[in-house]
């Protein structure tokens, strides 16, 4: 039933982005978008469908009998500011994770907090050993922090999480099976907010974590090329990025340093040196996410800042790297992604007040593709339920967020991290 549901939708979102670009404006490029993203967008959904299946084949190598036995040395690291609400807990599910103690540490840089952060992992200390402390009395930035964190880890792998987040003990193990295969340099957990039941944003944030993780990231899974290993919850290989910090920490762009979207930049650096970066379904992870939309705004725009110039790094490289996925799916999104603020503008703004033209088959299609991908979200996890919040990311992200992109590139040269 969901099947026949979805050829049928299909059919029409097309019919409706056809005539669209023909009711709005006549315009044919217009035409060409709206084909082009129509079918950009049901490429990503099949590569998803495909993960399981894909990933399963490539990680088979780690699937015998000896498997158990595979238990690197592992080292968290954990760079946070102000986060005495957050950071006990997220320092004690490290240590509960289920896997050897003596051979985990979690190293946490307390990059100048001004509350009691310092006092709460002072006494987390004296109950975890293993617990190393970096204290900098002033703020020098999470890139410095995560590079200082790694240059002290003792681990062969480095998992690295934001101050607010954790792994789920039982889960653990999943993270670091997979570097098993020698090819593999990062790995992605899925994650879910822990605050998902404060209020509707934070509820359409789930739904939209859920799509984000489960099927985009799943998509770039199925080709072994993840662009952006989220740094609320990821592990690398630590001989692979430890040659290269400090390169990833010098990087600039239009002549000042690049503050934001550090996780997408050290997934490009381990992408560059040909090595595969996957997401695991397998391993939870939750965070926190905003719950004001002025906190959320401000995350969204360092967010689109991150990706733009993370980006147009990793155009350099990814045309030799990986000229199939470069092709069909990264340069495709990149000029998707660029193009569809400009289109909005016209279908949402000019056409209504330049020829009284209102955007109906537009937003039709922008629904219905959010409906498709409805229908593949409630086949994958029926007791997830904040699946009907994925249309109210869409109409947010149709009237709002598609012209966050203008605000992040006239703003480009603020550095400033943007805290929550």
């Amino acid at each position: 039933m969901l099947l026949f549901m979805a050829l049928v939708t299909l059919l029409v979102i097309i019919y409706l982005k056809s005539r669209s670009s023909i009711a709005l404006v006549g315009d044919p490029l217009l035409f060409v978008y709206t084909v082009g993203i129509t079918m950009f967008q049901l490429s990503r959904l099949m590569s998803a469908i495909l993960y399981r299946r894909t990933n399963h084949l490539y990680l088979s190598a780690t699937d015998n009998p000896a498997a158990g036995a595979y238990e690197p040395a592992v080292s968290f690291v954990i760079p946070c500011k102000d986060e005495e609400e957050a950071i006990a807990k997220t320092v004690t599910q490290c240590f509960d994770a289920h896997y050897p103690k003596d051979k985990l540490e979690v190293i946490v840089i307390n990059d100048g907090s001004t509350d009691r952060t310092i006092d709460i992992l002072r006494g987390l200390q004296k109950r975890h050993p293993r617990l190393v402390i970096v204290d900098w009395k002033e703020n020098r930035g999470k890139r410095h922090g995560m590079a200082e964190g790694i240059r002290m880890a003792k681990g062969e792998i480095i998992v690295q999480l934001d101050s607010d987040s954790y792994i789920s003990p039982e889960t653990f193990r999943n993270l670091i099976r997979p570097f098993q295969n020698p090819e593999i340099g990062a790995i992605c957990a899925h994650a879910d907010p822990a605050n998902a039941e404060t209020n509707w944003l934070t509820r359409m944030q789930a739904a939209y974590y859920f799509v984000s993780f489960r099927i985009l990231k799943a998509a770039e899974s199925t080709f072994m090329t993840v662009f952006c290993c989220s740094g609320c919850s990821s592990a690398y290989r630590r001989e692979i990025i430890l040659p290269i910090l400090d390169r990833w920490l010098a990087e600039k762009f239009l002549g000042l340093p690049v503050t934001w979207g550090e996780d997408r930049a050290l997934t490009n650096w381990v992408l560059r040196q040909n090595y595969r970066t996957i997401y695991s379904e397998q391993v939870r992870a939750h965070t926190i996410c905003p719950d004001t939309f002025r906190k959320f705004l401000k995350q969204q725009i360092r967010w689109k800042k991150g990706w733009l110039v993370n980006s147009i790094f990793a155009s350099s490289f990814i045309i030799r790297r990986e000229p199939f996925v470069a092709l069909t799916y990264f340069f495709p999104l990149l000029i998707i992604s660029l193009i569809t603020p400009f289109i909005a503008v016209k279908s949402l703004i000019l056409g209504p007040i330049l020829r009284g033209a209102l955007p109906v088959y537009y937003i039709s299609g922008v629904f219905l593709m959010s409906f498709v991908m409805t229908l593949y979200y409630r086949w994958l996890s029926r007791e997830n339920k904040y699946w009907p919040f994925v249309f109210v990311w869409s109409a947010i992200n149709m009237v709002f967020l598609s012209f966050v992109l203008f605000y992040s590139v006239a703003t480009i040269q603020n550095r400033k991290w943007g805290t929550r």
